[in-house]
């Protein structure tokens, strides 16, 4: 086995953990997102508020399909 395959397999158990961290979690991990993006809003002064929410969204949706559905983060 090389290199290559040994970074595969660690990405690929990595993927493996983030998708049940959102299955079992996906209300706090949601809700964790929220807050960070209103942390930052706030440090910003509300300047960037548009782009910080549409990063937030797109946080979301990427970790929400991380199983092929879009059923965990709301």
């Amino acid at each position: 086995m090389g290199l290559m395959d040994n970074i595969k397999g660690a990405a690929e158990e990595l993927k493996q953990k983030a998708e049940d961290l959102v299955d079992q979690h996906g209300d706090k991990v949601g809700d964790g997102l929220d807050k960070a993006g209103d942390m930052v809003d706030e440090k910003t002064g509300g300047a960037h508020g548009e782009q910080i929410d549409a990063g937030v969204t797109r946080a979301k949706d990427a970790l929400d399909g991380l199983d092929g559905k879009n059923d965990d983060i709301g």
